[in-house]
């Protein structure tokens, strides 16, 4: 992986895009989006994640993030990303009305086989995509993009009727799912 995506500034504020293996539909079900962001606040809780902005789409997440200095970043997404993966292939597991089960666990399995890393199977894409935020113009390009997500998704016509994002919060709307800090 290139230095270009890397977190090489440990103070550094981050868009970050994350995804399941083979851009694999799991997020269409809140139970699923509902580990991710309990994994989130846990990590804003205990390991000093900083979250500014973020949505979570069917397939893959973006946040805009930083550390508090508490522990480093590639340590607070690796273990957000193993937590997440292990709880929610075990919750598609015991999910008696997951009608994808076969379907969902086959391809993480198959996944898991191809990269040695793994004991069985894999959730996630192994990297983050990090791209560190420099300038204003940057921050506000990124921001605009996490929050209109799901409207070019077509998943809402407005990016605060959007549950699993921060725009709400930043529309004054909501409270949100995850507690933000706001940007400006």
């Amino acid at each position: 992986m290139s230095v270009k995506y890397k977190f090489s500034n440990p103070e550094g504020l981050y868009f970050i895009t994350f995804a399941t293996v083979n851009w694999t539909d799991v997020f269409t079900r809140n139970i699923y989006k509902d580990i991710l962001i309990n994994s989130l606040k846990h990590c804003i809780e205990y390991k000093g994640l900083e979250v500014y902005a973020y949505t979570i789409m069917t397939n893959h997440v973006h946040l805009i993030a930083a550390s508090s200095g508490k522990e480093k970043m590639e340590h607070i997404m690796r273990d957000m990303k193993k937590f997440t993966a292990y709880e929610i292939i075990n919750t598609i597991k015991e999910n008696r009305q997951e009608s994808r089960r076969e379907w969902l666990l086959e391809i993480f399995e198959k996944a898991g086989r191809a990269n040695s890393n793994n004991t069985k199977y894999q959730f996630w894409q192994q990297d983050n995509h990090p791209i560190e935020l420099q300038t204003n113009d940057m921050i506000e390009q990124r921001l605009n993009y996490i929050h209109n997500n799901a409207v070019e998704a077509g998943i809402v016509y407005e990016p605060h009727h959007y549950v699993y994002s921060s725009a709400a919060q930043y529309a004054g709307k909501e409270t949100g799912l995850l507690p933000i800090k706001f940007l400006y």
